[in-house]
């Protein structure tokens, strides 16, 4: 896209957009940055771009004279296409095109989406972590910011003070929903997807409409390759539809015996609909299946981990690889495989990819560590059924005594619906190792009962800071912080402001 000498309106000015009006002017436009809210300050906005920045500042009504000057509009991810003066725009033949469209034509390189329901932070900032140990330069949305204004400021922040975007790969975890709205600007060279678990229902729906989403996003990029978990029988499904280039990754050994009565999602085959035949599972409907009827089946994995080992460390072979990490949790398996399943599929060797394990840091919440006044604390988001299960089972894994604290909220991005609450085996937590439950958030009474329905009693404290607090305090020393969407980061502050407290 060559935009140099061109004027160029930029719709919106948060900061991506701000973002956006800099990559432009670097690349030697003409810049308007217009908001509709006259209530905004011209100078504050000023504030918060480049020194030097020559971008005129236009807020309220829009100056009607400015249609016939314009050459091309950038529109912010939260303005409505459907605005009076944008259809003008249109109807005065202006090219109109959203940020993350235009991040992508000024960046060069490679994307790999990475998507699905469970596991997508961890894969996506794994293989970011393994590109770049392969000396590749990486844009990435590390903080798990996956709907499209994450994707946006990824791109745009991912611009250098010349307006060039100096990366060899792009690295997004992409929201399922989100991909709708995604995936037809940045058209994915790959795209990771590690399962389809029901999740948030009034957000999502069932999940067939998720699966409706992805199957018409997969076919509006057909060049996409595709990096799919073969022992899920819905990925496996929507990737052999799809007529687009597959690779598979999986665990074609049963590793452990399920000690969870869990939803299995895939049991009916999506070809056919007959009742799939499983051999055994690993968890949820991850295993191996096939079709009695139509002959639908698992894929046989281009990646396939053997010898696998489950504890205090994990461990597995795959091709001529020994692959170690020091994580909790099967899951974790999956998540590992799926990174180098990616970058494998990129077109590397991934010869450093168990250096890259070594010092990899999970973060954000995902079996991420901290030390509090001599406290182990493991914080990890849980926020569906087959998630907190895994997490259960990864807690359990500990043998020593420890206290839990578990944190549930409902507000929009978690889903007003905990229904699922139900489908999750609290009763595991019925062992002698486990020597206290805390319950806090917003539905706390909410987990209260669903425990007391295993006869396990809590303590409520709905103050998650104070909950901490009591546990570090008067505790085990050993506490597991599992929490839902929206309590993660407000958590994940509280433990580092902790954190930092004894410093």
């Amino acid at each position: 896209m060559d935009i140099a000498g061109k004027n160029v309106l930029v719709f919106g000015s948060g900061i991506s957009g701000i973002g956006a009006a800099g990559l432009l002017e670097e690349r030697g436009a003409s810049v308007t940055l217009y908001d509709g809210n006259d209530k905004l300050d011209a100078e504050e906005i000023r504030g918060k771009m480049k020194d030097g920045a020559k971008a005129d500042i236009v807020l309220g009504e829009f100056p009607e004279e400015l249609l016939g000057k314009l050459d091309l509009v950038i529109i912010s991810p939260g303005v409505p296409t459907d605005l009076s003066i944008v259809n003008r725009m249109r109807e005065a033949d202006i090219p109109v095109v959203g940020e993350i469209e235009l991040a992508y034509e000024l960046g060069k390189g490679e994307v790999l989406a990475i998507t699905g329901t469970n596991g997508k932070t961890t894969t996506n900032n794994m293989l970011c972590a393994a590109l770049e140990a392969e000396g590749q330069k990486v844009i990435c949305n590390h903080t798990g910011s996956n709907m499209l204004n994450g994707v946006v400021a990824a791109f745009v922040l991912g611009a250098g003070l010349n307006g060039h975007i100096k990366a060899d790969y792009a690295c997004i975890e992409v929201d399922e929903a989100s991909t709708r709205y995604i995936f037809p600007q940045i058209k994915p060279d790959y795209m990771v997807m590690t399962n389809l678990f029901r999740d948030q229902l009034d957000r999502y729906g069932e999940i067939d409409i998720t699966m409706n989403i992805l199957e018409e996003m997969i076919r509006k990029v057909p060049k996409m390759k595709l990096v799919v978990n073969g022992d899920d029988a819905l990925s496996a499904y929507l990737a052999m539809d799809s007529g687009n280039a597959c690779t598979y990754y999986g665990i074609s050994k049963a590793v452990m015996k399920s000690k969870t009565n869990e939803i299995r999602e895939g049991r009916f085959c999506k070809r056919c609909g007959e009742r799939l035949q499983y051999s055994f599972y690993h968890y949820s409907q991850l295993g191996d299946y096939k079709c009695p009827k139509c002959g639908f089946q698992r894929p046989v994995p281009e990646y396939d981990a053997s010898d696998v080992q489950v504890g205090d460390q994990l461990s597995f072979r795959v091709e001529d690889h020994k692959i170690t990490a020091n994580y909790k949790g099967f899951y974790n398996v999956y998540n590992i495989l799926a990174a180098y399943a990616g970058i494998r599929t990129a077109g590397f060797k991934a010869e450093h990819f168990q250096d890259m394990l070594k010092k990899f840091n999970p973060e954000n919440g995902r079996m991420e560590q901290f030390r509090i006044q001599g406290t182990s604390v493991t914080l990890n988001l849980a926020k569906n059924p087959a998630g907190f299960n895994q997490n259960i089972s990864a807690v359990m894994q500990d043998s020593m005594p420890k206290d839990v604290l578990i944190a549930i909220n409902d507000n929009a991005q978690d889903g007003i619906d905990i229904s699922w609450l139900w489908d999750v085996d609290f009763d595991r937590f019925q062992e002698e190792s486990i020597r206290s439950i805390t319950v806090s958030g917003i539905r706390c009474q909410d987990m209260r009962l669903r425990m007391k329905y295993v006869d396990i009693p809590t303590m409520l404290e709905a103050d998650v800071e104070k909950a901490i607090r009591s546990r570090v305090a008067d505790g085990t020393g050993n506490l597991y912080v599992l929490v839902n969407y929206t309590a993660l980061f407000s958590t994940r502050n509280i433990l580092k402001k902790l954190e930092g407290e004894q410093k």
